[in-house]
């Protein structure tokens, strides 16, 4: 059994829908971070960046995982199944869900921030963010041009990349030139595990979700 500790964030999204896409029983903790939940000491001991998710693997002596690569990692080690045991598919995989913890996510939550939080409007810095999101996306559409999922075949890479890029317009950018990474959206969204794990702990609510982040960003 698995303890999920998350709240309705991307990065949430990623472990729910990993864990749902592996079928790996788990109970959800929510973490209601306008309230801080995520600074509180039990919390850190789990996850001392006091971020979330994380996770606390009851079958393997409550062994805890923090940031959301490292337990998707965990999780598709474990269930033998989305990451690739060969050395150049796992690479590949690997890469791509680097690709997404170094640029997507880092830019796209800037751009979030910037473009929906942020007590000051200042225009260069939301052009800034949106401007390298976008660069980031075309990066995607270019890859998946030839490629109907980021490493070949349906892996959390894709998982990763997709709990960001589908909520494109939250943070105000377009993707209808992309042709390529709108099908792959698409396709992602179809999948009952995607469904799922999007709803976990709850659904996103953008009035709730810009009241807690402006609690957050102060």
């Amino acid at each position: 059994m698995i303890d999920l500790y998350t709240s309705a964030t991307p990065n949430g999204w990623k472990a729910s829908i990993t864990l749902e896409e592996l079928g790996i029983p788990y109970t959800v903790h929510h973490l209601k971070l306008g309230d801080g939940d995520q600074k509180k000491p039990g919390y850190l001991k789990i996850n001392p960046n006091g971020r979330i998710p994380a996770i606390v693997d009851r079958d393997n002596d409550d062994f805890a995982v923090f940031e959301s690569g490292a337990i998707m990692i965990y999780l598709a080690d474990k269930a033998g199944r989305l990451l690739p045991t060969a050395v150049k598919p796992r690479s590949l995989v690997i890469q791509w869900l680097m690709f997404q913890m170094g640029g997507v996510g880092p830019m796209q939550g800037q751009a979030n921030v910037f473009f929906r939080y942020f007590p000051e409007k200042l225009p260069s810095v939301i052009a800034r963010y949106q401007n390298e999101t976008k660069r980031l996306y075309t990066v995607l559409d270019t890859r998946l041009s030839d490629n109907e999922y980021l490493a070949g075949d349906y892996s959390i890479a894709d998982i990763a990349n997709w709990a960001w890029v589908r909520i494109h317009d939250w943070a105000g950018v377009n993707v209808d030139d992309l042709p390529h990474l709108k099908r792959w959206i698409a396709l992602m969204a179809g999948k009952p595990a995607c469904q799922r794990g999007i709803l976990v702990p709850e659904p996103f609510e953008p009035e709730q979700t810009v009241a807690m982040a402006k609690k957050i960003v102060k």
